[in-house]
Parts: C-alpha cells; structure tokens; sequence
C-alpha cells in the first residue's frame, strides 16, 4: 500500500506543470521618422527560459487622440499574421527573429496619420506573465532635433566654460607667482648690488713704511 501510494505521488509530481516566470519586454520609447520614410520598431523580451517553440508576439496601434487599440500584427506557431483590415495591411512587415527574441516590424511609407503609440506583448511558454511595453511614433516633415541632443550640447558648452575658468584661473596663478618670483629675485639682487657698491666706497688707509732709526 504504501508503494502503491509514492509510485502515485510520484506520478502526480511528474505531471505538475512547470510553474512559469516573469517575463520583461523591450521596445524604444520614442521614434522619430520623416514622412513617406520607413522606420523599423524593435521588440524583444527577456525570460529565463530557453526560447520555446510557441513563443508569440502581437503588436497593437493606438493613434493619437484615440482611447481603443486596434491589433496589426501577431506572429504564432511560427508563422505571421498582418491584419488585413488595419491601417498598415499593405505597409507592415515582419523584420524580427523568433529564435532569437527579437519581434521587430517595419513599417512603410509614412503618413502623418500613423502617430500614435505602439504597443508589444511576448510570450514564452510557459513565461506568459509580463508587461506589455510601448513605443510611441511621431511622423515629420522634416524630423526636429531631438531634445537628448539639445541637452548633450548644453553640457558641452557648460563643462567647456568650466574648463576655460579652471584654466584661466591656473594661468593668473602661474602668472601671480611668476611676477613675485620676479620681484623677489629683482629685490635680493638690488640689495646686493647695493652691499657691493658700499664695500667698493671704503677702502682702507694705505699703510706707510717708515726707515728704522
């Protein structure tokens, strides 16, 4: 009886499902992109499992000023769907690579339209727990600088007056010190000339030899 009963618990053990992780996700989290151009959004994913043969990936698109997502892509059993009924039909291609986490889409041709915020969902059976990461899209005539670029150049022009301060201030010490250095040397040598013009003026009295009587 009691073989019978750990061949049994044996046997539940084996067949409990293996308890699944967190999974993380990647997107950007803004692009930029002129119209009429094509822009690639990536997507990956971390998970401590090796990459299983159901992994899944999905996109959805939420245009700006829209509170509804709409599904565009979805990638399963190895094979992608694009929607067919969905703005990007006949613009949206699948660039990513299941094997290697990557689930990146390309868009095509650009319209001012296609601003709005894109968003993709992973899963890693049996890590199927994870937070959907986001990308928003913003479609230009001309692209703008961006503001990274921006704050890199003011800490340039900062650090660059920092640097010209501590080396002015370096130099008017060099030069301070300098200057001292000279009137020291200017005073010790003006007082020994002076010291050798005073024993130059003495001069002892001639001695005078008188003949012995």
């Amino acid at each position: 009886m009691l073989t019978f009963l750990a061949l049994t618990s044996v046997a539940l053990l084996g067949i409990v499902p293996e308890p699944s992780q967190a999974i993380v996700i990647y997107t950007g989290w803004e692009r930029h992109a002129l119209v009429g151009s094509d822009i690639r959004l990536s997507c990956s994913f971390f998970s401590w499992r090796w990459t299983s043969e159901d992994v899944t990936f999905s996109w959805t698109y939420r245009p700006d000023g829209s509170r509804d997502s709409i599904s565009i892509f979805h990638y399963t059993g190895g094979a992608a769907y694009v929607d067919n009924k969905g703005p990007f039909r006949d613009r949206l291609e699948f660039v990513g690579n299941p094997g290697r986490r990557d689930g990146s889409i390309l868009l095509k041709n650009l319209e001012f339209s296609d601003n709005g915020t894109f968003t993709c969902d992973a899963k890693n059976p049996p890590d199927i727990v994870g937070r959907p990461s986001s990308v928003r899209l913003l479609v230009f005539e001309k692209v703008p600088i961006q503001a990274g670029v921006i704050t890199g150049a003011i800490i340039g022009v900062v650090l660059g007056l920092l640097v010209l301060i501590v080396v002015i201030y370096y130099l008017m010490r060099f030069l301070v010190a300098r200057r001292v250095f000279s009137l020291s040397v200017s005073k010790h040598g003006k007082k020994k000339k002076e010291g050798s013009q005073q024993r130059q003026l003495w001069t002892p009295p001639p001695l005078t030899c008188y003949p012995l009587p």
